[in-house]
């Protein structure tokens, strides 16, 4: 039965507001292990639990920064404070909605992280009446504007962090923002002073943050890192934003092995980066597959080249597949609809890749994973 239609449980505590509690702490199970295995947590609306960071990317983050004293400008629930605090002599949390403030604040004293000092306001307004400086910034802006809705430049975000980095300068040496995974990463850096470093952060395949370093009055070549975090283990890659434009890369035939990198290699934009360390050949200027003769550790999916054929429905016909798992890549035509038209049911060992080659042919690639 609910619990909002159960009679009273605790004396003085709403059955709403213990529904909540129970809801929101469901959602911390996977995403926040430790909060959720710490008795006395108290949650706030669900809503703050999805958009806080999790314990994975937040101990990424955490890895990223040195010193004595940071600033988390908008702290939210408190997860990426509270991993900083692991690394960090000092952190001050800066969230405006005094209700978040005070269960932060409680819920790290529950967790006895006593590092922490929270402070009930705008982060931006108490950078800008204090004179403290701080060997950190960390800003996460809201996507979400009240007048333009879902947001993605960086200039309409909630705080406008191109607007306050010179406050924010004043305030520190060093930077570190997280943006929307959606952000385009060159739009960002045009947005944006100084920047040294831009992180691309995947769990299990999936790009979960962007995060922007910068470090006051640097002017040197921009580094970009990815990292794949998986339960058996993490794949990194990175290179030179500079070098990246600067690279000519070999194109080729489709050869025995095939290669996709990982999404965030492929949100990183290096995709002549990774053809020259692998020395990979690509299979077409847009297609961001490659290949070569012979197996190899890679940051991604990895298939053996059984067969290239030409695209056409009679070639399908021929191949006899009712089952399959299907990529398009730069490709006319979309899964969904390959599989309507040509009755190809999702799952099995075979795997159809289907794109363009050098030529502006249409192929079918028929693989078996490696």
């Amino acid at each position: 039965m609910s619990v909002l239609l159960a009679g009273p449980v605790f004396e003085g505590i709403a059955q709403k507001e213990l529904a909540q509690q129970i809801e929101a702490k469901q959602k911390c199970e996977v995403k926040l292990p430790t909060w959720f295995g710490t008795p006395n947590i108290y949650y706030p609306n669900k809503l703050h639990i999805e958009q806080t960071s999790s314990e994975i990317t937040a101990g990424y983050k955490a890895q990223m920064v040195s010193g004595k004293s940071l600033i988390d400008l908008t702290g939210g629930f408190g997860v990426d404070s509270y991993f900083f605090s692991k690394k960090i002599t000092s952190v001050l949390h800066c969230e405006i909605n005094p209700e978040l403030s005070e269960i932060a604040a409680h819920n790290f004293k529950v967790l006895d992280q006593k590092n922490i000092e929270c402070i009930p306001a705008d982060g931006i307004a108490f950078l800008k009446s204090s004179t403290q400086h701080f060997d950190w910034v960390y800003i996460d802006p809201s996507r979400r504007n009240d007048k333009k809705g879902k947001v993605f430049l960086l200039g309409d975000c909630l705080p406008n962090l191109p607007e306050h980095l010179p406050l924010m300068f004043e305030r520190a040496q060093n930077i570190l923002a997280k943006t929307s995974p959606l952000l385009d990463i060159k739009k960002g850096i045009g947005e944006l002073d100084f920047v040294k470093e831009v992180h691309v952060v995947a769990i299990n395949n999936e790009v979960k943050e962007l995060l922007f370093v910068l470090q006051k009055e640097y002017s040197g070549n921009i580094s970009i890192k990815t990292v794949n975090i998986r339960p058996s283990q993490t794949d990194t890659f990175s290179f030179s934003l500079e070098e990246e434009q600067q690279i000519n890369i070999e194109f080729g035939k489709p050869g025995a092995y095939l290669f996709e990198p990982n999404a965030a290699i492929l949100k990183s934009g290096g995709f002549k980066s990774v053809a020259k360390t692998f020395g990979l050949k690509k299979l077409h200027l847009h297609s961001h597959l490659y290949t070569c003769d012979h197996p190899m550790d890679f940051p991604g999916r990895r298939f053996k080249i059984e067969h290239a054929l030409p695209y056409s429905k009679k070639t399908i016909k021929s191949m006899g597949v009712a089952k399959a798992n299907v990529t398009t890549r730069n490709f006319p035509v979309s899964v969904s609809e390959l599989r309507k038209r040509h009755k190809i049911k999702d799952g099995g060992d075979r795997y159809l890749f289907f794109t363009r080659d050098l030529d502006e042919n249409l192929i079918i690639l028929i693989c078996s994973k490696v």
